[in-house]
Formats: structure tokens, C-alpha cells, sequence
């Protein structure tokens, strides 16, 4: 007799709904096991196979767990506000939240069919007003500890989307999403203090079960380093102050940089003392075109334009040396402006090198070094010569002595920087959660008391932004118009919304209760249920949603509303599924997919730039791709095929699950 699959799992799968089989409630008798797995975004697409590989996983995890005698707790939800629906809802004149709930029904359709032990009577969904309500709530405790504040700034705008994109969202200088133009444009905006957990982000990963990539990629996002700010004269009469962690080699510095930005270039201008006026104010306008990802590329072409009329002071030996400014600098890292070192430096070397500037090698290794060929860059340990007071030295006590002059002779001091900025936090768009600030002429920039919340967003049918970027709230004035809730005078809503990071920076927590009326979650379910024990997602969300729910988990536990310090305690990262393309990533050698990889940032970036341009991406993953390339495959049509186990066990086995892998049809397997 044939076995009917179908039926056999529509059975199953009907008991444990409606038996409750895998519902969690609060059982102090038992351990408990917290799996989380990250909630899609539900896209018009519906599931793509790349969604069961995380799933079926942990999904196995939590029924050996339950064998076991633990409490296990693994639900699901929707992460459903952002862009894509917002664009789509434009587009077809429908409005999000109908464009929404169709996509979460599909999605839930979906997951249902495949099988999982997720708790359903736990799920979410951000863009439910009692889910954003405590999504408002959090904002409103990060500002009164001052830790959210308006700032006018430099952003990247798109000319498509017309809003406020990330640095991560720009590749080539044009949109991820859309491929439209991005330029920068000096906004006002509501920033996130992240920089003020900079040190908790990485000492809190001591003691945590993160593979080391994860670890690592923390890390470097948040950049820590031990260094020393030095003042620069100049002949101008002011001073530029530079951020550096080798100032030991500060008598090799034979030139300086700023960036485009810089306040002193701004001022020199308006002051005449530039000379070539004409010609920096065009390299500025040209840097203002490329993101910050673009310009600090290590491999890209050195451009730079020398300030005539202006040179810098080495204040170790009082040599004047040129200025430039060059992209390659950021107004947002350090100072601004650096020292460059030529002779150990490779970036410095082949600016030096480009526009005949002086290469004086101040640390000596133990092997020759030939600076006409190339800078020498092995210089964590070395001795230092042609240095004055610091010849004959080690690299650390050079170190030590040259910022002990510094200080002692008021031209620098010690400094701990990072590359970490604060949290860009505004969108001007309207499928978002509304930000719960008012505007008095009087009283300023106010929060609504909490007992107003959720802030709902108005019911409208024009989702397009307006022309010079404001949100489309803006133009909804009956929602604007409100009053102070300090003086009771007349007041304006804030109109930009919070961006997609926000719903998914704390949605962990509503799963511990998500039907709680006075809390994220109450009391007694947040100390049962923290941490979590094993969280596992894409490599893609191991950077800034990590980042992002780790410093809003922290805040909390600060203020005492949650009892662990860290959301996670272990973070576990499966690899990508591939698509049929014939010239697949994974088969091309280990170091090309490293530099393609390095080329264009991230998979995800890449695959956008090569929708856009038809340039050939050797890899179109799977788990990532549209369907308008051919290259997605649909979960239901192998599940109607095979069965919801065949899927699942063939995602488990299909190949190391920390690698990318690719997807072969089963009837070539």
C-alpha cells in the first residue's frame, strides 16, 4: 500500500493544534529550554527554503530538549513593518496593513504545513498596536535617560525610497533596495546613544556561547581601540586635532588628511584662506555622491585634492607638511582628520607615492625593508629610529613615552576611540512605528505620557513621501495638530517613524508574555524565561540586529526591567542556501569568494547591485533572491511533492550547517 504522507502529517499536525502539544506555560518543576530563531519579514513571496533550514534545526533541538524533561519555550511571530510592504502598497494602492495580514496568513499557512513545535498561542507581530505600544514605550524610557536626542546631521538620502538609508543599505553609491541615486543631506534626525554601551557591547560577550565569527564581528563593528588624540598647528593659527593608536610613529608623519566634512575645511573657506577654493569645493561635492562603505574600501583608487594656502604643524619637530582632503577619510570616525604615516601605512604609502609626498621610515624590523617597493607594515614590535627622544626604543615603551610628552607638553593625551556611531533612528516614511514625541514652540521637544499609548499611525491612503523627504504624515495636519503635554499649549507630532530595527530589537521579550497589559512582560514570566538559551539566524543579522537588541537589552536591564544583562546566551549562525545557478559560490575557490565577498560587503549587497546592473553574480542565494531571477524555491511545492519530513530532513543533511550550501533538485540527488 502506498504511504500517504499527506495525510498522515495533515493528522499529526491537526492533533497538536488542537491539543495545544507544544503550548509553554510557566512550570517551575522543570528546566526550562528557550529556543528562538529570528521571525521573518512576511514578503509577498512567502517562504523561500532558506527560512525551514533555521527552523528545522532548532526546531529538532527543542523536541530532543522536551524528550529530555525540559520546559521548552519556541514561538514565532512577524516582523512586519518596513519598506518592502510600504513600496508594494504605493504601487498597487492598497494599504500596508491589508498587504500585511495577507502575507502573515500566507507565511503562517506555510510554516504550519512544514511541521514546526512552534507555540502559536505566543505569536506576534510588530505592527499590532499592543505589540508597538512597548516598542513605544522603550523609546520613551531611552529618551528620558538621555539617551535618545534630535540632531541635525549628515545622511544618506535616497533618491528613490526618498528617506534616510543606513551606510550598511548604500552599495556603489546607489540604493540596496530600489538602485536609485544616493546623495547626503544634512537632516534632523532622531539618534540612539549606542555609543554610550560601547565597552558593556564587548566585555558582555565574556562568558557567552557565540561561534567566534559572531564574537568577532561584535567586535570589530564596535572597533575599541587604545590610541592618542595629538594637536596639530597649523599656519593658520588654529589646530586639527587627530585621533591615532600609533603615536609612536608621529616623527614619520610627513602629511595630513581630513575629510571632505571637516568643520576647519568649512571655515578656511569662508575665510579665503584656501587658495584652490574651486577645486575642493568640486572634490567635496563629488565625496558627498559615495557612502561611507564605498570610501573607506582599501582597494580603491587614492583621490585627494592638497589645501593650498594651508599647511599643518608637526608638533614633534615643528616641520610644516601638507593637508589634503581625501574621501577616504570620515567625518564620523575619530577626529576627522588623521596623521599619515607613508612609511608604514599601505593606504598612507600609495597616497604618498601618488602625489610625491616624503616616505621616512621611523620603526625598524628585523628584516630590510625596501620603502620604494612597498610600505613596511610589520610594525607591532620593531625599534624606533629617526624618531629624536624615541630612537633605540620598543614600539610599546615608544608608545608609553610619547604620550606621557604629549601630556607633559600639552599637545595630546591618551584615548580610547571607536569606530561605533550613534543609532540613525528616524525614517520618513509611514509603515512604521510613530514616534511618540510632540514639538511645543514653548516647552520644546516633549514625550506623550505613557498612559497614551500606543500612539497609533492615522489611517491614510498616500503612503508616498513628500518632495523634500518629510514624512507622509506631514501632510495628514487633523493627526499633527495636538497638544503639549507639559503646558497644554498647541504642539506638533513628530511625523518620522522608527525604523524595521526597532519591533525587532526586544520581540524575544514579548515572547515570554505576550498578552500582558502593564509590561513588556510581567515579572515573573521575564525571570523564568531569561535569557535565551540558544538563538540561531543568518549570518547577515549577526552584526547590527544583534548590536542593536543587545544595547536595548542592556538599557533595560540597567533601569531593572529585565534580570539578565545579556538576551543570549548562545548565538549560532547557519549558512546560506544557494540557488541553481551553474556558476555557484560555493564551487568557486575559497580566496575568490572572500574577495568578491570583500569587494561588495555582503551577499545581500551584492546580489541588489547585480539585479540592478545585470552584471553576472557568480552566487544567487536561495534564501535571498527574488523570484524575478528564476532562483527561488518555493517550500510548498517540495512539501506538496515529498512530504514536510523529506524537506526537512534533506535541510538538515544537505551540508555543514554553518556553510552556505547548495540546493540540488531531489531528483538529482
Amino acid at each position: 500500500m502506498k504511504y500517504d504522507y499527506k495525510a498522515v502529517e495533515a493528522k499529526w499536525q491537526k492533533v497538536w493544534e488542537d491539543e495545544k502539544t507544544f503550548h509553554a506555560e510557566i512550570d517551575h518543576k522543570k528546566p526550562k529550554f528557550y529556543a528562538l530563531v529570528e521571525f521573518p519579514y512576511p514578503s509577498g513571496a512567502g517562504l523561500h527554503v532558506g527560512h525551514p533550514r533555521s527552523y528545522t534545526a532548532l526546531d529538532v533541538v527543542s523536541r530532543k530538549r522536551r524528550q529530555n524533561g525540559y520546559n521548552v519555550l519556541y514561538p514565532m511571530g512577524w516582523d512586519a513593518f518596513g519598506l518592502p510592504t510600504e513600496n508594494f502598497a504605493m504601487k498597487n494602492h492598497i494599504h500596508p496593513a491589508i498587504v500585511t495580514k495577507k502575507n502573515v496568513d500566507h507565511f503562517r499557512e506555510q510554516l504550519k504545513a512544514l511541521g514546526f513545535s512552534f507555540d502559536w498561542d505566543r505569536e506576534i507581530n510588530t505592527t499590532d498596536p499592543e505589540y508597538y505600544k512597548w516598542t513605544q514605550w522603550i523609546f520613551l524610557q531611552l529618551y528620558k535617560h538621555g539617551l535618545a536626542y534630535k540632531k541635525e546631521m549628515n545622511v544618506n538620502w535616497c533618491t528613490g525610497c526618498k528617506c534616510v538609508l543606513a551606510n550598511e543599505e548604500v552599495v556603489n553609491g546607489v540604493c540596496e533596495r530600489c538602485g536609485s541615486e544616493v546623495v547626503h543631506r544634512v537632516k534632523s534626525q532622531w539618534m540612539l546613544k549606542i555609543t554610550a554601551y560601547a565597552d558593556k557591547l564587548i566585555d558582555g560577550l565574556d562568558g557567552l556561547d557565540y561561534i567566534e565569527r559572531v564574537a568577532t564581528q561584535q567586535k570589530n563593528w564596535i572597533g575599541r581601540s587604545h590610541g592618542a588624540e595629538v594637536n596639530f598647528g597649523t599656519t593658520a593659527g588654529d589646530t586639527l586635532t587627530v585621533y591615532t593608536t600609533r603615536c609612536d610613529t608621529l616623527f614619520g608623519a610627513t602629511y595630513m588628511v581630513v575629510s571632505p566634512e571637516h568643520a576647519m575645511v568649512k571655515e578656511w573657506l569662508e575665510k579665503g584662506i584656501i587658495k584652490n577654493a574651486d577645486a575642493v569645493k568640486a572634490y567635496q561635492a563629488e565625496a558627498a555622491r559615495k557612502s561611507d562603505f564605498e570610501r573607506s574600501e582599501l582597494n580603491k583608487e587614492k583621490t585627494g585634492v592638497k589645501l593650498e594656502g594651508v599647511m599643518g604643524i608637526n608638533p614633534v619637530n615643528d616641520k610644516e607638511i601638507p593637508i589634503f582632503i581625501s574621501d577616504y577619510v570620515l567625518a564620523t570616525y575619530g577626529t576627522g582628520a588623521i596623521m599619515a604615516v607613508p612609511a608604514h601605512d599601505t593606504r598612507d604609502w600609495e597616497f604618498a607615492k601618488k602625489f610625491g609626498l616624503p616616505i621616512i621610515e621611523v620603526v625598524k624590523g628585523t628584516t630590510p625593508s625596501n620603502l620604494d617597493e612597498a610600505a613596511f607594515t610589520d610594525v607591532a614590535t620593531g625599534t624606533l629610529v629617526n624618531s629624536g627622544f624615541l630612537d633605540g626604543l620598543s614600539v610599546t615603551d615608544a608608545k608609553k613615552k610619547m604620550i606621557e610628552w604629549l601630556e607633559g607638553n600639552g599637545k595630546g593625551k591618551d584615548k580610547v576611540n571607536y569606530k561605533l556611531r550613534d543609532w540613525v533612528f528616524s525614517r520618513q516614511r509611514y509603515w512604521g512605528e510613530p514616534i511618540p514625541m510632540v514639538k511645543c514652540e514653548k516647552c520644546g521637544w516633549q514625550p506623550l505620557p505613557e498612559s497614551s499609548l500606543p500612539l497609533t499611525l492615522p489611517d491614510i491612503t498616500d503612503f508616498e513621501p513628500g518632495p523634500d523627504g518629510e514624512s507622509p504624515l506631514a501632510r495628514h495636519k487633523d493627526w499633527v495638530k495636538t497638544t503639549c503635554p507639559c503646558c497644554g499649549g498647541p504642539a506638533t507630532r513628530e511625523t518620522d517613524t522608527m525604523p524595521q530595527w526597532a519591533g525587532s530589537s526586544w520581540y524575544f521579550l514579548r515572547y515570554m508574555d505576550p498578552h500582558c497589559k502593564d509590561a513588556i512582560a510581567s515579572k515573573e514570566a521575564l525571570e523564568y524565561w531569561s535569557p535565551v538559551d540558544w538563538y540561531n539566524g543568518g549570518m547577515e543579522h549577526t552584526t547590527l540586529h544583534l548590536l542593536y537588541s543587545r544595547f536595548w537589552h542592556k538599557f533595560l536591564y540597567d533601569i531593572g526591567v529585565v534580570p539578565s544583562p545579556e538576551p543570549y546566551q548562545k548565538r549560532t549562525a547557519h549558512g546560506m542556501i544557494l540557488g541553481l545557478n551553474p556558476h555557484s559560490f560555493v564551487n568557486l575557490p575559497a580566496e575568490e569568494q572572500d574577495k568578491l565577498l570583500k569587494e561588495y560587503g555582503s551577499q545581500k549587497a551584492a546580489e541588489r547591485l547585480w539585479k540592478k546592473s545585470m552584471v553576472r553574480w557568480p552566487a544567487i542565494p536561495s534564501s535571498r533572491c527574488p523570484k524575478s531571477l528564476g532562483n527561488v524555491i518555493n517550500p510548498d511545492e517540495v512539501v506538496d511533492q515529498y512530504g514536510a519530513d523529506t524537506m526537512r530532513l534533506y535541510e538538515m543533511f544537505m551540508g555543514d550547517f554553518e556553510q552556505a550550501a547548495p540546493w540540488q533538485s531531489f531528483r538529482h540527488c
